[in-house]
């Protein structure tokens, strides 16, 4: 089972405040621990919301809003993707977590749907093409 862990954003992490130093060092080991167990696919910190820009649809209308976006506690400030074999694992693994922000935080935990995840509804030849996209991009990661 594949899952996104994501770290949501605090006050200092909206207002640009980089991690210090021992932070990035707990991380980076947290990090290798990961790879080492296998369960670490992909990581990323995101950079503040002011930097970024929201779409917003509407029937066929698209309207773009630049950030900063006020609700910090429902922005992002980075994710994982895992690989684990259940939510309990994925939850012991978070809850060995260094703290993202040395302050009061969160890191939600969703679970990625598989192809399988859609069963019979899903039609042949979307699953096809989604097989051969997902191949494609595996090769490129080689």
């Amino acid at each position: 089972m594949r899952f996104m862990i994501i770290i949501k954003a605090t006050p200092s992490s909206e207002d640009g405040t980089p991690p210090d130093e021992k932070l990035l060092t707990e991380m980076g080991k947290f990090n290798e621990e990961l790879v080492a167990a296998g369960i670490m696919l992909a990581g990323e910190g995101l950079q503040a919301s002011s930097k970024g820009a929201r779409v917003r649809f509407s029937g066929d209308k698209r309207t773009v809003v630049d950030g900063p976006f006020s609700e910090t506690k429902e922005l992002i400030a980075g994710f994982w993707i895992w690989q684990c074999k259940s939510k309990e694992e994925a939850i012991e693994w978070v809850k060995r977590c260094p703290n993202p922000f040395n302050e009061e935080s969160e890191i939600e935990i969703r679970q990625v749907f598989e192809l399988e995840d859609f069963g019979p509804e899903l039609p042949a030849e979307v699953r096809e093409s989604e097989e051969r996209l997902r191949a494609e991009l595996a090769s490129r990661q080689k």
